[in-house]
């Protein structure tokens, strides 16, 4: 379960991530609550999985789940770079979010 709770709060961090570039510097009222409502709930989610799992590797996960799906949805939305070093990088992150997951 605890699992569960921190991809779920990882993904409400890519939402939270990608959520700040529409608020326009929190200046448009929509974007800025489901922003701030992503980045409490994500927070909140990550707090529970960790009653479980090491603060370590709770921690690493969620960044990285955040970093690697902020990443592309950047390309995607927001055009954003893809260039092959910064696709390489960013498998690098998903191996060591794996590597945290196989080792706890």
């Amino acid at each position: 379960m605890a699992w569960t709770l921190l991809f779920i709060a990882g993904l409400l961090e890519v939402g939270w991530a990608i959520g700040l570039k529409y608020t326009e510097g929190f200046t448009r009222p929509l974007p800025t609550v489901l922003t701030v409502a992503s980045m409490i709930a994500s927070m909140a989610l990550l707090g529970l999985a960790t009653k479980t799992l090491p603060i370590g590797t709770a921690y690493g996960v969620w960044v990285g789940i955040g970093a690697v799906g902020a990443g592309i949805l950047g390309i995607v939305l927001l055009g954003e770079s893809a260039s092959p070093a910064r696709l390489a990088f960013m498998a690098l992150m998903v191996v060591a979010i794996i590597g945290l997951k196989v080792t706890s």
